[in-house]
């Protein structure tokens, strides 16, 4: 059984007789959180539940980082973690195996963009990101061959305790020098290897393109077997922070790129048919732009979370909130407009960096940091805060 993530539906009108069949759901926001001292943010915030041996609720391991308030600057991985998905909060802390390590010419390498995830034949918790050298400014650099790869740590919850990072080696092809599974969602099939997305490119500077990695694990390493189809396009950056999802039998990848969101399909999760834009089902562009989009999938419904233009939204950079839900014709790859609801609400900060996972059969989670980058974001009342919205499933 692939490790799905899930999702919400809303009851269709009369008038959409047609689309999919929906499944009823509602929302509880929580706020995990507040820190807004203007020395860093909370950012970044992914959940992954751990099944329970003896079928109880499982326990919530949540990765976060800080912001360092200059752009895409990283600290360590730290860590929360919950008994249950309503025990309270511990954390965040930092295990010594995920933090920054300084090198002698003053680089320190980090890790960012981190998505954690269970894997149930070896009952391990995979996270994996995007490996980053900082300059002392906190400047991202391409100084050294392959700087820029795919990394991943192992959590044991038998033991506690985490792995350090490892590079995921990529085959020696020059379209891999920058190779990142970066706040992308990857999968587990029913055998134990795992689809990973990857955007890459020969270097940051290139204009990248998307493949998916297949990979296998043995409980410590992750190993790359083989990769799919590129998928390539020439506006502005390309396609990159690929996420991937499986519904019905086939897989979905939604992708960012700087003028539109695409999206593509696959009926074996390597193949995927030539991107997309992402559209309403009355043909209407959806707005998102240069962001990231993630997936959730339930019951009957596959559901994209995203951002968008025209929410009376100018004011926010890159219109990043708020955050919206919404269900997609799995058929013709649209999104329903019909069912778009809004999960996180703006209050004057950014939202376009977030999570989406299932934890359980009754909810799943979208985690999400407000991004205090605007002068008046605190006006609006916005606090720094990280949120976590239970969808509660109105059917298992």
């Amino acid at each position: 059984m692939i490790h799905r993530l899930t999702s919400i539906v809303i009851l269709c009108s009369p008038w959409a007789a047609a689309a999919p069949a929906a499944t009823g759901f509602s929302v509880k926001l929580e706020t995990v959180m507040k820190h807004d001292d203007g020395r860093f943010l909370w950012f970044h915030p992914r959940a992954a539940a751990i099944p329970s041996l003896n079928d109880g609720e499982p326990s919530v391991v949540m990765t976060i980082q800080k912001h360092l308030m200059v752009s895409d600057y990283y600290s360590g991985l730290h860590v929360m973690t919950r008994a249950s998905p309503t025990a309270p909060w511990q954390g965040p802390f930092l295990p010594p195996e995920l933090d920054w390590r300084p090198q002698p010419d003053g680089v320190t390498i980090s890790v960012a963009d981190v998505t954690p995830g269970w894997h149930a034949a070896t009952r391990k918790l995979i996270a994996i990101g995007a490996q980053v050298r900082y300059s002392p400014q906190g400047r991202q650099l391409d100084d050294q061959a392959r700087a820029h790869q795919t990394v991943y740590a192992v959590f044991d919850p038998k033991s506690g305790g985490w792995t350090s990072w490892k590079v995921l080696k990529m085959p020696p092809d020059e379209q891999f020098n920058f190779a990142r599974n970066a706040c992308s969602q990857w999968l587990v099939k029913s055998d134990g290897t795992l689809l990973v997305p990857l955007y890459i490119g020969r270097s940051s500077k290139d204009r990248f393109s998307t493949t998916v990695a297949e990979c296998r694990f043995d409980g410590t390493t992750l190993s790359y077997t083989r990769h799919g189809n590129v998928l390539r396009n020439e506006e502005v950056r390309g396609l990159c922070e690929p996420s991937l999802i499986e519904f019905q039998g086939r897989c979905f990848l939604t992708l960012r790129n700087d003028v539109r969101g695409y999206v593509s399909v696959s009926r074996d999760g390597l193949q995927f048919e030539e991107p997309r834009p992402w559209l309403f089902d009355d043909g209407a562009e959806l707005g998102s732009y240069n962001t990231q989009q993630h997936w959730l999938a339930h019951g009957n419904g596959l559901f994209l979370i995203y951002t968008r233009r025209g929410a009376d939204n100018d004011h926010i950079f890159r219109h990043r909130a708020p955050l919206f839900m919404a269900q997609v014709d799995p058929e013709t790859l649209r999104v329903l407009r019909h069912t778009e609801k809004v999960v996180v609400p703006e209050r004057g900060a950014a939202l376009g960096n977030f999570g989406a996972c299932a934890i359980n059969a009754h909810e799943s989670w979208v985690t999400v940091s407000e991004g205090m980058f605007l002068k008046n974001s605190r006006q609006r009342g916005a606090e720094g805060a990280t949120h976590v919205a239970r969808i509660l499933w109105s059917r298992p």
